[in-house]
């Protein structure tokens, strides 16, 4: 630990598990104050849990990011118990692959209101609680933003909105003390991927062959997801705003 958003305060959404939860622990690590979000309540509070054994500062809530109320009182929440909003990492999304012509509306309504409307409703909410105080919002897409893979038209869509509403955020206030980034990482073990893999011959099957399509050769960690989320929370990236972060393996390189 060496403080480097210390004093922050910061929510995380999809905290409960994977990303989140890894991007939940290292903020907190790196002494921030930290909200998880989840729309699975236990999880999240498990995740503040762990975080206060370790000695870092948490609390959680239950959300559901489709909800914009929700969103708002997860922020209210927030703002309420530390005084201040400084770092909104919009992490929660579903990935719910399917041949496109027999997806059905629920899916699709779904994906787009926890992906897009999401991630916009927790900008909207956070953004009057950051101006002109160097606040730091980190969206959370996917390589799928850049580029597509088979049987997931919808969620790139959706992912693909996300870089583009990080652009419009940022430009929007970049004079006024917020930046905006998004982070794209390439495959990550955890388990929102793990449909997608079962439609691709398995998930054993895609780790054998993950060298074909992530030249790096082995799936990513959420750890290393979270040490660039940390990066973009932090002072150290005070110059960027409206970057689309690759943290994909070399996947978009090929």
């Amino acid at each position: 630990m060496t403080g480097r958003i210390a004093g922050k305060v910061c929510v995380v959404t999809g905290a409960g598990s994977g990303i989140g939860r890894a991007t939940a622990q290292r903020l907190a690590a790196e002494g921030g104050h930290v909200l998880c979000a989840d729309i699975n309540g236990d999880s999240a509070a498990a995740t503040a849990d762990e975080i206060r054994s370790a000695g870092g500062s948490a609390a959680s809530r239950a959300v559901d990011v489709a909800d914009p109320r929700a969103v708002d009182a997860m922020i209210a929440d927030a703002v309420e118990r530390w005084g201040q909003l400084d770092v909104l990492v919009n992490n929660a999304g579903v990935n719910i692959p399917g041949v496109l012509h027999e997806v059905s509306d629920e899916v699709i309504d779904r994906t787009l209101a926890v992906n897009v409307k999401g991630q916009i409703y927790g900008c909207r909410a956070a953004i009057p609680h950051m101006l002109d105080r160097n606040g730091s919002i980190i969206n959370i897409s996917s390589v799928n933003g850049v580029v597509s893979e088979p049987f997931l038209a919808v969620y790139s869509a959706s992912k693909g909105a996300s870089v583009m509403l990080t652009k419009g955020v940022a430009l929007d206030y970049a004079k006024r003390g917020i930046r905006c980034n998004v982070v794209c990482p390439g495959w990550v073990d955890t388990p929102i991927n793990y449909a997608h893999a079962e439609m691709l011959g398995g998930l054993q099957k895609v780790y054998d062959t993950i060298d074909s399509f992530q030249p790096i050769g082995r799936p990513g960690e959420p750890s290393e997801i979270a040490n660039v989320v940390l990066f973009l929370a932090s002072d150290e990236a005070s110059l960027m705003t409206g970057s689309v972060v690759l943290v994909d393996g070399g996947m978009t390189s090929q």
